[in-house]
């Protein structure tokens, strides 16, 4: 029996221009290392919280204060909450609160030619980190965008490197996943 895939199209809500990634993923993957994918794909940098909410039910790291009440992902398989066609959503990061939209698109048997994980395609690039959530991005896009803005000397230091929110290359976010495999 060959091993599942499953492809997911991981979209950014609540942002324009779109931030979205194509991924296949071995079905055997806990939802741990759902998340380290998708942090790398997406391009985040795995500084916050997040969680899994799959069919009413939340999955992340367990509260050791146990303020969240979340199964754990370290015990959950992609396989065994995930089916073709089905919806779930991913959190990341409770204060900007940047909520993805997953679907898994198709599920199929693995190209014995093929390595996986894969992001097979995308578009935009990702926000970065602790711009403030979509307000906060559209906010800091338009700074960016008008060097008349009264912030956009202010923001082009903050964030301290180029930024085009259109720019994506799958490869870069496959070889970027693959170290994590």
């Amino acid at each position: 029996m060959s091993r599942q895939i499953f492809q997911l199209k991981v979209s950014l809500a609540d942002v324009t221009p779109p931030v979205w990634r194509r991924v296949l993923v071995p079905g055997g993957y806990t939802l741990d290392r759902v998340h380290r994918l998708f942090q790398c794909v997406l391009g985040w940098q795995d500084c916050h919280l997040h969680s899994f909410d799959i069919d009413g039910s939340q999955y992340g790291e367990p509260d050791p204060d146990g303020e969240l009440t979340l199964r754990d992902e370290l015990d959950t398989r992609l396989d065994a909450v995930a089916t073709k066609g089905g919806r779930f959503l991913y959190t990341y990061d409770f204060g900007d609160w940047w909520e993805h939209e997953v679907t898994v698109e198709d599920v199929f048997g693995a190209d014995p030619e093929e390595r996986y994980p894969l992001c097979s395609a995308g578009q935009g690039a990702c926000p970065p980190e602790d711009v403030g959530g979509p307000f906060g991005y559209r906010q800091f896009l338009a700074a960016l965008a008008d060097p008349g803005h009264p912030e956009h000397e202010s923001m082009r230091g903050w964030l301290g490197r180029p930024f085009d929110p259109s720019i994506f290359d799958p490869g870069r976010a496959t070889t970027l996943a693959r170290r994590l495999s």
